[in-house]
């Protein structure tokens, strides 16, 4: 699988560390930054993997801040994200399987790193569960952006 992956300075320890998880598992990674651990702003980087999981480049995406809140309030700008801030395993598994979520955020300042890729392992690994009550109400998700 492709996967998006950006961050601030915030989340630039952890995002690195995930990365290098992920092409282990063997998932393609693309990061869209940020690339140093100098203050930046979060939306630029948030931004950039969204658009890179909207367009179809990136089948998921993941982003990074201190608390995971201003990453995931801005992938969601993006029309046609859902992006789940994320901070337990059970909510990871809960958001694809009702939600579909197509990314999810963390906080680096909130879970550790352990934590951290039982939550990537548990998101990427659970499926939508397809069924018409969670279809019916993503699409009313998805008509909110109309």
């Amino acid at each position: 699988m492709k996967i998006s992956i950006g961050c601030d300075h915030g989340g630039f320890a952890l995002k690195n560390i995930l990365a290098a998880h992920l092409e282990k598992q063997g998932h393609q990674v693309l990061d869209c930054g940020t690339y140093s651990p100098d203050s930046c702003d979060y939306p630029d980087f948030a931004a950039a993997a969204a658009k890179a999981v909207v367009s179809g480049q990136c089948e998921k995406g993941i982003v990074l801040c201190t608390t995971g809140i201003g990453v995931s309030i801005s992938a969601n700008k993006i029309r046609g994200v859902r992006c789940a801030l994320l901070s337990d395993p059970w909510s990871a598994k809960m958001t694809r399987l009702h939600n579909d979520a197509n990314m999810m955020a963390l906080g680096a300042g909130v879970v550790g790193e352990n934590l951290a890729l039982e939550i990537v392992d548990t998101w990427l690994g659970t499926e939508f569960s397809g069924e018409e009550r969670h279809r019916r109400r993503i699409d009313k998700v998805i008509a909110l952006e109309k």
